[in-house]
């Protein structure tokens, strides 16, 4: 276990919780924008080993100013499985990037938040009740919306692979935040951040190497910035979620929808279809129902 640090302090309500969530969304939505631009440039994997190698970077810079303690076996056994699914995540939402619109692959992320619900009650013993059931079934008939009358299947094979890896990152992403909300009142958010970062840099160092393609100079400021967006939204994340129940922010997540929306016009000339936003409405309206109370 961690000594406290000013990052360590948690927020004192929900609304300054929130705040740290939406923040934190944000830097994470201009680290994919950033993702996707230079996906045309170099291959997923070596994107998602320079993500975070260059977040391990900032994170060791923090840590040597923080100084925490060695953590526990346990800390280091828990976050390197958590460490795997953010490999997952990361590397299924990297080409869901590369091949679909930047909304569109966003939108069906918003599953992820009621797979979250569904995982803090079945893992962490939050209120499940049929809810959680009318949400899966009203967010899976957006994501139909989604497909079939937005993206659309005509593209063939690129499509329908950068489809199913979206989904399979919001899967991933969920289990891999209801096991943050499991460890940030245990272990020191900057040490949570720290095995996030270095871990999956190593995990991912070896299949990088085998598809690598030389960094242009100019690139290299990119990536850079890329690891330090990704280290401090996820800083913001492990705060908020320390203070708050999972499935009370999980529909804070849906605020990248705008983000996704004006950089996706900004940066690719992409504008979210009329399908995209009613689908997106749906997943929406199912979320809302999982984090009532």
């Amino acid at each position: 276990m961690t000594s406290p640090t000013a990052l360590d302090a948690a927020p004192a309500s929900l609304p300054r919780a929130a705040r740290d969530a939406v923040i934190g969304i944000g830097f994470l939505c201009v680290m994919d924008a950033l993702i996707k631009l230079l996906s045309a440039r170099y291959p997923v994997l070596e994107i998602a080993f320079l993500r975070f190698a260059f977040g391990s970077l900032a994170i060791l810079a923090i840590l040597a100013v923080v100084r925490p303690p060695v953590p526990s076996r346990e800390t280091v056994r828990i976050n390197f499985v958590r460490a795997l699914l953010v490999v997952a995540t990361a590397v299924c939402f990297f080409y869901a990037l590369s091949v679909l619109p930047l909304a569109d692959t966003v939108a069906l992320s918003f599953l992820a938040p009621i797979f979250m619900a569904l995982f803090a009650a079945l893992f962490l013993g939050e209120r499940l009740d049929r809810r959680v059931l009318a949400a899966l079934a009203i967010g899976f008939s957006g994501m139909l919306v989604i497909v079939f009358g937005g993206i659309g299947l005509e593209a063939g094979a690129r499509n329908l692979l950068g489809i199913v890896a979206a989904l399979t990152s919001a899967v991933t992403y969920a289990l891999a935040m209801v096991l943050l909300r499991a460890r940030a009142r245990r272990d020191g958010i900057v040490a949570i951040v720290a095995f996030q970062n270095v871990f999956p840099a190593l995990v991912l160092a070896g299949p990088a190497a085998f598809v690598w393609t030389p960094l242009a100079l100019s690139d290299t400021w990119l990536f850079a910035l890329i690891g330090v967006l990704g280290v401090s939204g996820h800083l913001m994340l492990a705060r908020a979620f320390r203070a708050a129940e999972a499935a009370r922010l999980a529909p804070l997540d849906y605020t990248s929808l705008v983000w996704a929306s004006v950089l996706g016009f900004v940066l690719f000339a992409e504008v979210p279809g009329v399908a995209t936003i009613a689908g997106a409405g749906l997943i929406v309206a199912a979320a809302l129902v999982v984090s009532r109370r």
